[in-house]
């Protein structure tokens, strides 16, 4: 896919595209990468723990 097609994609797409590659990332953290993720991500609002 050429570079600037990336723009002229549905947001829908992009939205999906982004998540699939960010799981893919998540899948190969360790666990204190994982923790560490989920820190920062919780201190920022991104993951309001609820339990």
């Amino acid at each position: 896919m050429p570079y600037t097609d990336r723009y002229s994609q549905t947001e829908e797409f992009r939205r999906e595209e982004l998540l699939r590659l960010i799981e893919r990332a998540i899948g190969r953290l360790t666990l204190q990468e994982l923790e560490a993720l989920y820190y920062d991500m919780s201190t920022k609002n991104y993951i309001v723990d609820t339990l």
